[in-house]
């Protein structure tokens, strides 16, 4: 059990149309209740033994902890990075009735 119910996911892609496009992907398939695009930012970091430097836009996902490990498969499997950036942040506290919404809407349909 996590000390944890709702958390951001962020991650990065390599243009604003591959990163509306894994925000809608996410929310459409119920891993994520929000998927928010930001950018454009500059990044730099080694790669394959080199210093590279490139625009990328930032997408920050809204998540309930047991929903977690769905959406980092979806990122996973439709991002176009070998190795994307998926980091989780939990959030402690928040607006009840928002995160109450994040949970409504991450909530598997049957």
């Amino acid at each position: 059990m996590t000390d944890y119910q709702y958390a951001q996911v962020v991650t990065t892609t390599d243009s604003r149309e591959a990163a509306d496009a894994l925000a809608r992907s996410a929310v459409e398939a119920r891993v994520a209740a929000c998927g928010q695009v930001s950018g454009p930012i500059t990044s730099t970091y080694w790669w394959q033994g080199n210093v590279e430097t490139a625009q990328e836009w930032y997408v920050t996902f809204k998540v309930t902890s047991d929903r977690y490990a769905d959406l980092e498969q979806h990122i996973r499997d439709n991002h176009s990075y070998d190795v994307p950036e998926i980091v989780l942040l939990p959030i402690l506290a928040g607006n009840p009735a928002y995160l109450s919404w994040v949970g409504e809407e991450t909530a598997p349909r049957g």
